[in-house]
């Protein structure tokens, strides 16, 4: 990710602070965010550098005039910055949606998240179906919905839609769980995804949490994820860090040191 890019997401995330936004704009900002996706020119006109930025903000206005006046001031606000690419741009566009659905009060959305990345992990079909390049990007929303039901809130099933219709070269499960990092930034929080043996109990789970917000100076949910293959402990996993206490890990560097 390029400097101009970061910057032009800090200033799209400070402009949604004081933005009032409901479902209906994060699912106007996926629909620009798949149209701009869907056109090399229109994202290329709004990423241009060498355009003047109220040129840019001018022509979101002629594209997407019949989006609601919040959805079209977010865009102008993202139009009018520098992007390291028109690639950024859409997933620019993207990110501010996926944070607009966390502001919208729709509580619990990192939970349930995960559960959809597990669900799709454990029916290879199902992945198949949503990674594939042929029939409709519709269809994959629809077969989202179907399956999950009235399981998780309107927002985590507008996320998981959204980025199943236009993954853009990414696999689903790494797109949403990209998802849950940027709900948990819009909130405050940190995702620490547990690997663990047996389950947490609730003081278990509590005590890892309160001591990862002390090492990273913020609130931490936790993802939990049932490993038989570690054998015993726990490996955690938070932003780019990695935390390995389990077993299977120790028995392998064991293994390694007598076999050198």
């Amino acid at each position: 990710m390029g400097s101009a890019t970061t910057q032009a997401l800090a200033a799209s995330a400070e402009a949604l602070t004081t933005a009032t936004v409901t479902l209906d704009t994060a699912r106007e900002l996926f629909a620009a965010a798949r149209a701009a996706g869907g056109s090399a020119a229109l994202s290329g006109a709004l990423a241009d550098q060498s355009a003047d930025p109220a040129a840019r903000q001018a022509l979101v206005g002629r594209v997407f005039g019949a989006l609601s006046p919040e959805a079209l001031n977010l865009l102008g606000t993202i139009a009018a910055q520098r992007w390291s690419s028109a690639d950024d741009l859409v997933d620019g566009i993207e990110t501010l949606a996926i944070r607009a659905v966390a502001k919208a009060d729709q509580a619990g959305v990192e939970g349930e998240l995960f559960q959809v990345i597990r669900i799709i992990a454990e029916n290879p079909e199902l992945e198949l179906s949503l990674g594939s390049r042929l029939g409709e990007p519709s269809k994959k929303s629809e077969l989202l919905e179907k399956i999950l039901g009235s399981s998780v809130s309107a927002g985590t099933l507008l996320i998981a839609g959204s980025i199943a219709e236009q993954p853009r070269g990414r696999r689903v499960r790494a797109a949403l769980q990209d998802a849950i990092q940027v709900v948990a930034a819009q909130r405050g929080r940190g995702v620490a995804t547990v690997h663990t043996a047996t389950a947490l109990t609730d003081a278990q789970r509590q005590r890892l949490a309160d001591s990862l917000s002390r090492t990273y100076g913020t609130a931490v949910s936790i993802n939990e994820v049932i490993d038989r293959s570690i054998v015993g402990g726990i490996r955690v996993q938070i932003a780019d860090d990695v935390i390995d206490g389990s077993i299977s890990t120790r028995l392998t560097d064991l293994r390694s040191r007598l076999a050198g």
